[in-house]
């Protein structure tokens, strides 16, 4: 572990497409007008980190080599010119790089813009807090700024027991909604503890559960946190007149037809665009700290797969989320 006034730190960097990472000391960043310099406790381990990685994700813009990871919660050390919002000491959480050539969360610390992040839920971990970021933004982005979720509606989640979905069902139920989500039968316990009703995918088609539990009409939300074939069958399950489908994967080509002869509407997420361009970066900020009020009030908590990782198993952890054998977020310890 680096010395906190060494001007080096130790961090993982991944030098080309597929290549092994390797754990070395870089210059410890120094924090930039508007930027903060935290020290990192823990990194969460995205999809999307396996696919940079593979050379697989040209639109995240992050060329390699680059140190990964885009989730982290750790303490504030340092904060830069113009920043009032946080001090030194403060423990904080978001979604602030490995992405659009900016240093990721693999690595002791980060120089980050202090919009992108908000204060750590006092009653989470700091392995919990670094879960949340990216995957509740696009919830909330989802849910609430597109399909503005609210009481008495009926909301279907796809894949409810996975990274997104699962914190999109605690959100729609925070938000007074009655959910339901799509998983394996393995999954069902796990959906019905976050409060939603659980459909076989693999055994129910779609017409079956519209019908039940719609008498037909459609949900008045889908949100496809899937994509591929899952989008289609969101147009086909969203209520007829005022439903709207969500995709945080709507990269395809669809037909609209089935999505049109219900008369209804259609909005895709794309998280990463505030990072990538630099605008409305101060939304990340304001959702998570919502996400700090919901977690503080009981109503939002992450699954964390059990198995930890230190940033020499780096390589593991992301074989792990790549090969779909994880169960939960994979987060690992930078500073135990």
């Amino acid at each position: 572990m680096s010395d906190v006034h060494s001007r080096e730190m130790r961090a993982v960097l991944v030098p080309s497409a597929n290549a092994p990472s390797a754990l070395q000391s870089l210059p410890k960043p120094v924090p930039r007008a508007g930027e903060v310099l935290v020290r990192i406790h823990a990194s969460a381990v995205n999809p999307l980190d396996t696919k940079i990685r593979a050379g697989q994700a040209a639109h995240a813009r992050q060329p390699l080599p680059a140190v990964l990871g885009m989730d982290l919660a750790g303490t504030v050390e340092a904060v830069g010119e113009g920043v009032v919002s946080f001090q030194v000491g403060d423990e904080v959480y978001g979604f602030t790089g490995g992405i659009g050539g900016l240093q990721g969360s693999l690595a002791e610390y980060a120089a980050v813009d202090a919009r992108l992040i908000a204060r750590k839920p006092d009653n989470l971990t700091m392995r919990e807090a670094a879960a949340l970021p990216l995957v509740f933004i696009t919830a909330w982005e989802g849910l609430v700024d597109r399909a503005h979720v609210r009481s008495g509606q009926k909301v279907l989640v796809h894949g409810g027991a996975g990274g997104v979905g699962h914190v999109a069902v605690q959100l729609a139920r925070a938000r007074g909604a009655e959910v339901f989500a799509t998983g394996r039968a393995s999954q069902a316990d796990y959906i019905r503890s976050i409060g939603a009703k659980p459909i076989d995918y693999e055994t129910t088609p779609v017409a079956a559960y519209v019908d039940r539990y719609t008498g037909g009409r459609g949900f008045d939300i889908v949100f496809d946190t899937i994509g591929g074939s899952v989008l289609d069958a969101s147009f086909a399950a969203v209520r007829r007149y005022t439903g709207h489908v969500v995709s945080s994967l709507g990269w395809g080509s669809h037909p609209l037809a089935p999505l049109s002869f219900r008369g209804a509407t259609y909005s895709g997420v794309f998280t990463l665009l505030p990072i990538l361009t630099g605008e409305f970066r101060e939304h990340h900020g304001e959702i998570l700290a919502q996400a700090t009020v919901l977690a503080e009030a009981g109503l939002l908590k992450p699954l964390l797969d059990p198995a930890r990782f230190a940033l020499d198993a780096v390589d593991a952890a992301h074989a792990s989320v790549a090969g779909g054998s994880a169960r939960g977020k994979v987060v690992g310890d930078v500073l135990a």
